[in-house]
């Protein structure tokens, strides 16, 4: 009896310490378990807005992104851009402001008193190169909506007539309370040449509210990119050269903290019996520009701003354009097309944020 009960002790003894011990290596491993890592995802939106498509890439550090939960607020957000400022939808604030013959104050949005502000604020630092008021040139001209390429030009009696009714100087802003005012009844604004750029800035600042840090917008070739790749690179964004047979971009901009707009000649050109034109109209003379294959990309902080500057330098002309560009130390690229080849011409302050990169591979 003796000797059973002492193995049958000592059975129990060990039963117990090997017990113990293993709950002691269990709770050891549990303290020294690294803690699952999380993979970053880029999320990419695509859509249709201003007349145009948009494209958003965006991922964060800290894990997935919910993409659903992003869709709403940023249609939201440009559906209601577009309420204020197109001139395509009839009961947008523009549209109604534009319709009115009136010339009292006219009560809009903040963003809407913001953006006119800003378009007359770049009307007078390029010496009138941009003009949000040139709409009924660029229907003269049979551009825009329902445009006739067989069309005859306008005589310089009719370019001159329609000059009467056109100008930033005619328009009247206020931000508190905010309001348009227009000193001639038959005066229309568009602001086509800088919303696009706006609502760039308005969905990156969105994003970035939410704690996305790393976000690349664009709206209608216009862009703003905060952040990096999810490679921790800069973001890439290539600037097509001003001939439409080549199918390299002409450079791949490093853009991160930027933001960058490109008007070009090539895209949009109607040819009469003389001479072949572009789309864009110089509102000091009523003219459109000559078709020669030229383009300008700029760089700034603000897409509105890029967005504003690009199409006012092109109409100051690659020349006037550049030594505007240098006075203000701007960042800006021309290109100008001469034969099979493009010239560039970049100003140093483009060439100091914008180092060249490989542009390797097809669009």
């Amino acid at each position: 009896m003796q000797i059973s009960r002492s193995v049958r002790t000592k059975r129990q003894y060990l039963k117990n310490l090997y017990a113990a011990l293993a709950a002691v290596i269990f709770l050891a491993g549990c303290s020294e378990q690294t803690p699952a890592v999380v993979e970053p995802t880029l999320v990419s939106l695509r859509g249709a807005t201003m007349g145009t498509t948009y494209s958003i890439l965006c991922w964060q550090d800290d894990g997935p992104i919910d993409e659903q939960a992003l869709l709403k607020p940023i249609s939201d957000l440009l559906e209601q851009i577009n309420q204020q400022m197109s001139t395509y939808i009839a009961d947008s604030e523009l549209s109604q402001f534009n319709t009115t013959e009136s010339t009292d104050w006219f009560t809009v949005s903040p963003e809407t008193a913001f953006v006119v502000e800003q378009a007359l604020h770049f009307n007078e630092i390029t010496g009138g190169a941009s003009d949000v008021t040139v709409g009924p040139l660029v229907k003269i001209w049979n551009f825009g909506p329902g445009k006739n390429p067989l069309a005859k030009p306008p005589s310089d009696e009719e370019i001159a007539k329609v000059l009467e009714s056109v100008g930033c100087r005619h328009v009247e802003v206020r931000l508190n309370p905010p309001a348009l005012r227009k000193e001639l009844p038959g005066l229309a604004v568009d602001l086509s040449s800088i919303a696009k750029g706006y609502g760039v800035d308005a969905v990156t600042e969105l994003l970035l509210d939410r704690g996305i840090e790393n976000v690349m917008v664009e709206i209608g070739g216009e862009v703003r990119a905060a952040g990096t790749r999810i490679d921790k690179t800069p973001w890439r964004i290539g600037v097509d050269p001003p001939a439409m047979r080549r199918r390299k971009f002409h450079k791949i901009v490093p853009l991160s903290g930027m933001s960058m707009a490109t008007s070009g000649d090539y895209r949009n050109f109607l040819k009469s019996e003389e001479r072949k034109y572009c789309h864009i109209i110089d509102p000091r003379t009523g003219q459109p520009l000559e078709y020669r294959g030229c383009s300008v990309t700029v760089l700034t902080e603000t897409c509105l701003e890029a967005d504003a500057l690009a199409t006012a330098l092109l109409v100051l002309g690659d020349q006037a354009g550049y030594d505007w560009c240098v006075e203000q130390n701007v960042a800006a690229m021309f290109l100008l097309r001469a034969g099979e080849n493009v010239e560039e011409r970049a100003t140093p302050r483009f060439e100091a944020v914008a180092p060249a990169l490989s542009t390797e591979g097809k669009k």
